[in-house]
């Protein structure tokens, strides 16, 4: 009667639904991060495959902002929704039987001349192309003013003295400019070597509405979350079992009575 006695006791949290691999409701909040992490990740590279196209640039006529060998994801868009100061890959058969990358200075009714102190001018107003290289000025020579017929571009290369652009098709029919129509895309980012999106031209805000960066950050954000949730719950299996595992361990070096 006063003697001790001895009680067993189940260790905690090995009760019905536990066990070395976690419980019913961790097994199923996992699954469902998995599926869930699969859908933004796959549905993310999907989503950038519709919205984007890659390009590598061959030549420097885009330094500094887009070197030679870059690659580049452009954003499939309609030639009418360019705007002053895009980057943009189009294809004109009496510039090169092939994709070209240059920057829109001026649109349709525009006009554009070149130089005054070192200084692009669009409809009178000079514009401030913080994107040259530093210390070069905005034209190696200067040209007459331009007017750009309606539904049109006049686009020039950020390394002026090194790109083939506008200038250089001054004589003909079209005083260099090209159909908005030969627009496939803009440039929204330099993605090797990794220099990130392309920073609209604050110069031409004065001129109108700058375009608005496409949703490449959104689809990164995307991917990342789904990556990281697959891997998140992926991991909580081997985790949970590892866990029960430790637990099954202390519970066996524990007494087995308690008093």
């Amino acid at each position: 009667m006063g003697g001790e006695s001895m009680t067993h006791t189940a260790p905690r949290g090995s009760g019905a639904g536990t066990g070395p691999v976690g419980s019913r409701t961790g097994q199923r909040l996992s699954g469902l991060a998995v599926a869930l992490g699969l859908v933004l990740f796959l549905g993310g590279f999907a989503w950038g495959a519709v919205v984007y196209r890659p390009y590598t640039v061959p030549t420097s006529s885009m330094t500094p902002t887009i070197d030679a060998g870059d690659r580049i994801l452009a954003q499939r868009v309609d030639g009418g929704a360019v705007r002053r100061g895009d980057v943009v890959v189009f294809k004109d058969a009496t510039w090169a039987n092939a994709p070209m990358v240059k920057r829109v200075v001026a649109v349709g009714g525009d006009t554009v001349s070149c130089c005054k102190d070192g200084k692009l001018k669009v409809n009178g107003k000079e514009v401030d192309e913080t994107y040259l290289p530093q210390g070069t000025p905005a034209e190696m020579s200067n040209f007459p003013t331009v007017t750009v017929p309606k539904g049109r571009l006049f686009l020039l290369g950020d390394e002026r003295g090194n790109s083939v652009d506008s200038t250089a098709h001054l004589t003909d029919a079209a005083s260099g400019t090209v159909a908005r129509s030969a627009v496939d895309a803009r440039v929204d980012s330099v993605v090797w070597p990794i220099k990130g999106m392309l920073e609209r031209p604050t110069g031409f805000e004065p001129l109108g509405a700058l375009s608005s960066p496409g949703p490449l950050r959104t689809i990164t954000l995307l991917v990342i979350a789904g990556a990281v949730l697959v891997l998140g719950g992926g991991a909580y299996g081997p985790i949970a079992k590892r866990t029960g595992a430790a637990r099954a361990r202390r519970a066996s070096t524990e007494p087995a009575g308690v008093r």
